[in-house]
């Protein structure tokens, strides 16, 4: 058990920040994605364990039910023989009362070490599990960002691919080059137009909806059907 909680605390105090600038400067996830492995693997550790500690927990609460029942009883048996005046009776009795104390005192103390470690693993499993989630939200940005960086990188080697033609002195290539630069001015300023006139038709029909809106309105009040 001392193991596992030395595992879950280096996991918990882990510099994820540190990994993540690790992440960024290597280009790659690997860091990242072996933290997450050795969380998920202790997180079931922890729940076995947990499931263990709170089993043996149960089962002495159980017992200690039990024997507290039988002092109770060894109790007053002991008394019922004092007053019958069974000396002999109330002195086995009384033996057997002092033992049952002593274990009920034992059971307690290991019934209190279980209900701490069990508490303790259930407080470790929740710091790793939040540990756990930022991680992985931290993963997903990353790699949004990786993705975008090596979109970004693939689009300067193909300008600068267009530029190495441009600059080749050969007048054909260059002349093909520019066709295909004037191709992309071309098609990028018709997206733009087209978004324009979307927004504007958008604009035209939300203030249709909104003139509409008004006279059925003025209708409405002047009886008018319609």
């Amino acid at each position: 058990m001392a193991s596992l909680f030395e595992k879950v605390s280096v996991l918990i105090s882990a510099n994820l920040h540190a990994m993540v600038d690790q992440a960024l400067k290597s280009n790659s996830l690997a860091v990242i994605d072996q933290y997450v492995r050795q969380v998920e693997e202790n997180l079931e550790d922890l729940e076995d364990a947990a499931a263990t500690i709170g089993g043996e927990a149960k089962s002495l609460k159980r017992k200690l039910v039990d024997l507290e029942a039988r002092e109770d009883e060894l109790d007053r048996a002991i008394d019922a023989f004092l007053v019958e005046g069974n000396e002999a009776a109330a002195v086995a009795a009384q033996s057997r009362l002092n033992s049952t104390q002593r274990l009920v005192e034992t059971y307690r103390e290991q019934l209190k070490r279980q209900e701490t470690e069990f508490q303790k693993l259930l407080d470790a499993k929740v710091k790793l599990e939040a540990r756990l989630a930022t991680m992985k939200q931290q993963r997903e940005e990353l790699q949004a960002l990786l993705d975008l960086a090596k979109s970004k990188e693939m689009t300067v080697k193909a300008m600068k691919s267009l530029d190495d033609l441009m600059g080749s002195g050969d007048s054909d290539i260059e002349a093909i080059a520019d066709s295909i630069r004037t191709r992309l001015d071309k098609a990028t300023t018709a997206s733009e137009i087209r978004a324009a006139n979307l927004d504007k038709q958008m604009d035209d029909v939300l203030e249709r909806g909104k003139l509409d809106a008004q006279l059925s309105e003025r209708r409405k009040k002047l009886g008018i059907q319609g």
